[in-house]
């Protein structure tokens, strides 16, 4: 997964604050340019960022493009002096439409529907989500369970999101004057929708009552009361793709508190109560909803839509993501396999660009960011990401501290292979990462990618999912294969390098003519009490001298 970041840049060749050639101002970070387009309309403080979503299945690495595209924003913002309100709106009295296949517990981790009580969805389907009870029976619904996943991942990644539900919205008055104006404005609201939805005719209603009797939402409204601001209804039937959720066939009246507006509106109407001036959404709202959301808000509600941007979406694992599919990977999952700093660095390049987040390749995104925060301190050069590392890595760390320590991946998932706290200190001082010098809190900063690495090579069973042995196992060796690996370890004793050591296995095999793969056997046997294992010279001369000696010669 190695991230190309040359073109990442808004554009690639332009410093922070450059001028083209036409005067105008250029950026290296894309987040500059979106905040100069915010700060253009003069807006009122606090400047609102915000993103939002349906609370249904599980809340995962995807849903964290506008919270983290957002963050990047408000950051710029604050650092030129602004206050900044960052909000995610929780769309939760949307009716569950299908049962999820997945769902994740309070702790991000993904669990099956016969995990939890499947009933507790099941038997609610149509209701708003606030309505519903968590399955995992810990809070107040299953909206609440959700959002708290989302809030709990953003405090995660250090980003201070304020969570908003839409059903407060609703219940507590503040969305009531906006349902109030569309209704009263209903035939220009159904002109307007009617340009981007077919299944809009004269007897289209743009509210969504909750049915007194039976709790789930419904789109037949008969009747409008604007003095008494009621609707009438009927609780049909709802189509949810190929499925139907039968209604009751209750006839009764709802408040405007009562019920929703369609999404087609909420959206706009999200931008008016709460004073929006940015949100990012992906592609798919790009080709739909926004087009629909920017003419209601200008001819129905008389409002300027929010600053826009449009993000491409990411695949997982070369495939996109899926809640129904399973193939989905949450934040804290992420979490536990590499710093959130790397997951930053992830969202901070261009937006407008596809790419693919592979776990099995997650060391190529960890060097990459690595190489990123290596050019911010001037260590390494590179002309494609100079002026984009300069701009945004100190968005991505909590603090700059030029001392930082970072293992390279692959070699902590080696040092991940040892339990020794000491030996691992003692494989990271002969490979040169730290010295005698070495502030203590940067090394134990550095170790701590050692444990996600560890992680990830037992999650994704590669060649770094095995552990030396500390006591010598109990190995039964041929003579021939005796000799060959005291050779070995002579020529250990003398000084070589892993490479070396590599080469000269092959060679004492040729030697004492016997086959290749049974003196790599021996090796490993003898340090990993299995048969295979990673490249065992590059891993021995990785290793204490004294130690690989030793074993080599079985004389622990």
């Amino acid at each position: 997964m190695s991230v190309d970041d040359s073109d990442d840049s808004v554009p690639a060749a332009a410093g922070e604050g450059d001028t083209d050639e036409t005067g105008e101002t250029r950026h290296a970070f894309w987040a500059d340019e979106v905040a100069d387009e915010i700060l253009a309309r003069d807006p009122d403080e606090p400047i609102v960022i915000k993103g939002g979503i349906s609370p249904s299945g599980v809340a995962h690495l995807g849903n964290f493009n506008e919270i983290l595209r957002g963050y990047f924003v408000a950051e710029v913002l604050r650092e030129r002096g602004y206050e900044v309100r960052q909000v995610f709106t929780s769309d939760d009295k949307d009716p569950l439409r299908k049962l999820p296949r997945k769902l994740a517990d309070k702790d991000g981790n993904i669990v099956g529907l016969g995990d939890v009580d499947a009933g507790a969805l099941g038997q609610n389907l149509g209701k708003p989500y606030t309505d519903i009870p968590d399955p995992f029976g810990e809070a107040e619904s299953y909206a609440a369970h959700f959002a708290a996943l989302i809030e709990a991942d953003a405090e995660r990644l250090g980003v201070p999101v304020e969570m908003i539900s839409n059903t407060e919205l609703y219940s507590d008055g503040t969305f009531e004057p906006v349902v109030r104006h569309v209704l009263e404005n209903a035939d220009t609201a159904r002109e307007v929708l009617a340009e981007y939805q077919s299944k809009v005719d004269d007897d289209y209603v743009p509210f969504n009552p909750v049915c007194g009797n039976c709790g789930k939402i419904t789109e037949t409204v008969t009747a409008i009361d604007l003095d008494a601001g009621t609707v009438d209804y009927v609780c049909t039937d709802m189509t949810a793709g190929d499925n139907t959720i039968s209604g009751c066939d209750h006839e009764g009246t709802a408040t405007f508190r009562e019920g929703k507006l369609p999404w087609r509106f909420e959206w706009p109407a999200q931008w008016q109560v709460l004073g929006v001036d940015f949100e990012p959404f992906g592609k798919d709202h790009a080709e739909g909803s926004w087009p629909s959301g920017d003419d209601i808000a200008r001819n129905v509600l008389d409002i300027q839509p929010p600053v826009p941007m449009t993000y491409e979406w990411f695949t997982l694992n070369g495939e996109p993501l899926s809640s129904s599919a399973g193939n989905i990977v949450t934040v804290a999952e992420v979490l536990e396999l590499a710093e959130p700093e790397v997951l930053r660095y992830f969202f901070a390049l261009n937006p407008r660009r596809a790419r693919d987040f592979d776990l099995r390749r997650l060391d190529l995104l960890v060097n990459d960011f690595d190489r990123f925060e290596r050019v911010y301190f001037d260590e390494e050069t590179d002309e494609n990401i100079e002026q984009l590392a300069d701009r945004a890595y100190p968005f991505l760390v909590d603090e700059v501290r030029e001392e930082r320590v970072r293992f390279p991946y692959t070699f902590a998932a080696v040092l991940g292979m040892v339990d020794d706290p000491e030996l691992r200190r003692q494989m990271a001082k002969n490979e040169g990462h730290i010295t005698d010098e070495t502030p203590e809190w940067a090394i134990e900063d550095a170790m701590e990618r050692v444990e996600k690495a560890r992680t990830w090579a037992k999650r994704m069973d590669n060649e770094y999912n095995y552990r030396l042995q500390t006591e010598m196992p109990d190995v039964d060796l041929d003579d021939d294969v005796a000799d060959a690996l005291a050779d070995l370890a002579a020529f250990v004793e003398d000084g070589h390098t892993g490479e070396e050591i590599q080469g000269e296995i092959y060679e004492a095999a040729k030697r004492h003519d016997i086959d290749t793969g049974d003196l790599f056997q021996a090796g490993y046997l003898l340090f990993f009490d299995q048969t295979q294992g990673p490249r065992l010279g590059e891993f021995l001369g990785e290793l204490e001298q004294e130690f690989v000696v030793k074993r080599l010669r079985r004389t622990e």
